[in-house]
């Protein structure tokens, strides 16, 4: 054998050992898949925010490790995942930020809109405050971020459409007046989880492809690091 292992009882060792890292390979979330993996073309920082308890930890984890559970823990401070794509013939490596919702974080959370690509702005259709904040969130983005991040609004919880207080009209409104997209979701019952993603990674691809065009730069390539950023269903979209 090419490792100079001879001995049968060694080479037998070597195969179990193999075999049990396959195993255990196999077994891993596909978001740590993928944070594991340096094979990429871009890297693209995206933050979730939106008042607590509008579901934006659930939206991540039905995203990036297709699960859902009804238990409501509220995130402290900030936490991410990472998640693999395919997209216009690039593998797109999507750096996926949960910010809490709470005030007491903003402080914290703000620090890491910096370099952010896009943004998702989250509300409950069935909470009229979280609707209401929505125009103080885009005041945020517009004042830590950089010009150029893409947001897309979006109506969580669209699952309780008989709890509804926000009217699709009123969000498609805000949202041209905003300038931003617009979808309606439900991280529960999967519905535009996917969609909204990919929908946000093509409007960001087509900024980057206008700023390759304009002056031959384009930023956020596979030489960006986790460093600089540190610490099919119902179509809502306004497109």
């Amino acid at each position: 054998m090419k490792s100079g292992v001879t001995d049968p009882r060694s080479i037998a060792r070597l195969r179990r050992t193999q075999k049990m890292a396959s195993v255990t390979d196999s077994r891993l979330p596909p978001s740590q898949k993928d944070a594991a993996d340096q094979n990429f073309d871009y890297m693209f920082k995206i933050l979730i925010i939106g008042n607590s308890s509008v579901g934006k930890t659930s939206f991540l984890f039905r995203y990036a490790d297709d699960s859902f559970t009804s238990a409501f823990v509220s995130t402290v401070g900030i936490d991410f995942k990472v998640k693999t794509i395919f997209r216009n013939n690039k593998r797109i490596k999507l750096q996926v930020w949960d910010t809490a919702g709470q005030e007491r974080y903003r402080t914290i959370t703000t620090a890491y809109y910096r370099g952010a690509m896009g943004f998702l702005l989250m509300y409950d259709i069935t909470n009229q405050d979280s609707f209401n904040a929505v125009q103080d969130w885009a005041t945020q983005i517009k004042t830590y971020s950089w010009d150029n991040a893409q947001v897309i609004l979006v109506g969580n919880k669209c699952d309780l459409e008989d709890d509804r207080l926000i009217p699709t009209e009123d969000s498609q409104r805000l949202a041209q007046e905003l300038g931003f997209q617009f979808f309606e979701a439900s991280a529960k019952d999967n519905i535009n989880v996917k969609q909204v993603f990919e929908c946000l990674v093509d409007v960001i691809c087509e900024k980057m492809k206008e700023s390759m065009d304009g002056d031959g730069q384009v930023s956020n390539q596979k030489d960006s690091s986790p460093q600089d950023t540190s610490p099919e269903g119902h179509s809502g979209c306004v497109c």
